[in-house]
């Protein structure tokens, strides 16, 4: 059984940074992408970065800049270091793990997902 749990949200101001940790248990599938998605209220579940085996990154065009992805391998953890935060980040965070790699954003393509963590910023 796969089991992925976020921790690090939290409640800053704009401008402020946080930095969250998606820990993976159970089977890990080591090949696997693993990926953050976001949903705000009344908005789709949006992709926010990705992370494939061979480390290439992906990012939504709304991040670019602001935020980092990356893993450790050693520990099945992935980050996401989020800086300058706006307003508009503000949901809640999901991390999400497929079977192997994708380059995609699409919900459908990741096997595996947390309970989500709650990010809010206000100004």
């Amino acid at each position: 059984q796969t089991r992925l749990v976020e921790s690090g949200g939290g409640s800053v101001q704009v401008g402020g940074s946080l930095r969250l940790s998606c820990t993976a248990s159970g089977y890990v599938y080591k090949n696997g992408c693993m990926a953050w998605f976001r949903l705000a209220p009344g908005k789709e579940r949006e992709g926010v970065a990705s992370f494939n085996s061979d480390t290439t990154t992906t990012y939504a065009q709304s991040v670019k800049g602001r935020f980092t992805i990356s893993k450790d391998t050693a520990k099945d953890t992935l980050y996401l270091q989020m800086n300058n935060l706006k307003p508009e980040d503000t949901a809640v965070y999901y991390c999400a793990l497929a079977y192997g790699y994708v380059d995609t954003f699409e919900p459908e393509d990741f096997a595996f997902w947390g309970q989500g963590t709650q990010v809010t910023v206000s100004s």
